[in-house]
């Protein structure tokens, strides 16, 4: 027993330290894009590719590095990924182009994905699930800890140091993370090593997200509305394949037979599409239209991720007691309010009314993400974990990747391929409204999809 309270500790430890890097590394470079685009005379594309290629590189590993720990071991996975996500932010520190940094932010994209899908996975493996709640939320609020001090701290240093040693600031922890993974959690776990990995399924699936996220890049060109057209058929084909493999990449009849797990997933997808650019969109703003300086931004885009890192625990705890979609889908409902609030942003919103609209999506998507993530895990088998940690994860990726697809696809439309300068700052300031009011119709969606899922005790009460 006192050894189950050892490794429970540490891999909570270790699974908070994995949380905290990789959404404090993406907070911090959405503060220094501006310094990189004057260094790299990059345009408004090129720059919100800096961002995407790390999204994009998760999505197309986050379902198959969920299986592949699920057959080879979830521990193994998480120490290669802490070694590849390390090693990519040196090569990303050292880029001479803004094409290596976009690759070398790919590489770190795959990093990620390996610690994404197997921490979350562990964590449930050596909790039980009247605990779930409870840690799932401190894994939230590391979560949303590292996206605080992102913008503070990446801010400060971009400032005073230059962007490039915003990629070395995450070193100390991922070493020591390395460390506790190898000397203080024993154990393995792999409730699938004895099924078989679907290669062709990876393949199409990866290929598939590439080939859709290139044709938003190139609307409205031709060549955009083909590559959409056949990235969306070798989607459909990867969905055909899975139902048909004896051991599939992604559980197909999860999501046809579990609507717990079907409904969240969706509303997992349509809240992070509608969320996740606002960062990206605001550090532009406030640095472009409002001149503040790097610093200055980060402390405003301060606001959001402060008030989820405060509330996930609260919520996380609420949904062991409530059902998950009450809580979940009250927070959704909020994020539609605080985007409505940002549609309003002009050259002379006041700063006040901006950190007032950041800190309610902050306080809506505290209340959603632990108790939906309590939702997918807690509707699934023991042996599922990993695909479900990976899929829920690919969900949060692709939504992201969305995200930043229609920031990119309407900065195509309205501003072009240019670099932002004033010529241009009333079509910037259109698009984020375009874009933030896009965001809530996809946010309302949402709702609904939450209030869709069920009850997730009598799923598990089912098993």
């Amino acid at each position: 027993m006192a050894q189950n309270r050892v490794s429970r500790r540490s891999a909570l430890l270790i699974a908070t330290i994995a949380s905290f890097l990789t959404p404090f590394m993406s907070s911090s470079v959405a503060v220094a894009l501006p310094q990189m685009g004057a260094q790299f005379h990059a345009d408004a594309v090129t720059l919100s590719w800096v961002s995407t290629s790390y999204l994009l590189a998760a999505a197309m590993c986050m379902v198959p590095i969920g299986r592949i720990a699920d057959i080879f071991g979830r521990k193994r996975l998480l120490a290669l990924g802490l070694g590849v996500f390390a090693l990519s932010t040196i090569l990303s520190a050292s880029s001479v182009s803004a094409g290596m940094l976009i690759g070398c932010r790919a590489i770190e994209g795959m990093g990620g994905a390996m610690i994404a899908g197997t921490g979350m996975a562990i964590l449930i493996s050596v909790y039980p699930p009247q605990e779930r709640g409870r840690v799932l939320g401190i894994n939230a609020a590391a979560t949303y800890t590292g996206l605080s001090l992102g913008p503070v701290l990446g801010g400060l240093i971009t400032e005073h140091l230059g962007w490039r040693a915003v990629f070395l600031g995450i070193m100390p922890l991922a070493i020591l993370a390395i460390l506790l993974l190898a000397f203080r959690l024993p154990g393995e776990w792999a409730e699938a090593r004895d099924e078989d990995f679907d290669m062709t399924g990876a393949v199409v699936y990866g290929l598939a997200l590439l080939t859709i996220m290139l044709g938003f890049s190139r609307l409205p060109a031709l060549l955009g509305f083909v590559l959409l057209v056949v990235g969306l058929a070798a989607l459909g084909g990867f969905v055909a394949w899975e139902a048909r493999t004896r051991h599939p990449l992604l559980s197909v009849h999860l999501f046809r037979d579990n609507t717990v797990f079907a409904m969240s997933n969706l509303a997992a997808l349509l809240n992070y599409s509608a969320t996740f650019a606002v960062t990206f969109m605001m550090s532009l703003y406030l640095q472009y239209i409002k001149a503040l300086s790097p610093q200055q931004a980060g402390l405003v885009l301060v606001a959001q991720p402060l008030v989820q890192a405060l509330f996930s625990p609260l919520a996380g705890r609420l949904s062991d007691r409530l059902e998950p979609r009450v809580v979940a889908s009250a927070g959704m409902g909020l994020n539609v309010l605080g985007l409505l609030l940002l549609v309003l942003l002009g050259h002379d919103t006041s700063l006040p009314f901006i950190i007032a609209s950041l800190l309610l999506l902050g306080f809506g998507f505290a209340l959603f993400s632990s108790p939906n993530t309590n939702a997918v895990m807690s509707s699934v088998e023991k042996r599922l974990y990993g695909v479900a940690s990976g899929t829920l994860g690919t969900m949060r990726v692709v939504g992201q990747m969305f995200s930043m697809g229609t920031v990119m696809l309407v900065f195509s439309l309205y501003i072009g391929r240019t670099e932002i300068t004033s010529e241009v700052f009333g079509s910037f300031v259109g698009s984020a409204r375009i874009v933030f009011a896009t965001f809530a119709g996809l946010c309302t969606l949402g709702v609904f999809a939450s209030l869709a899922r069920g009850r997730v005790k009598r799923v598990q009460a089912a098993e």
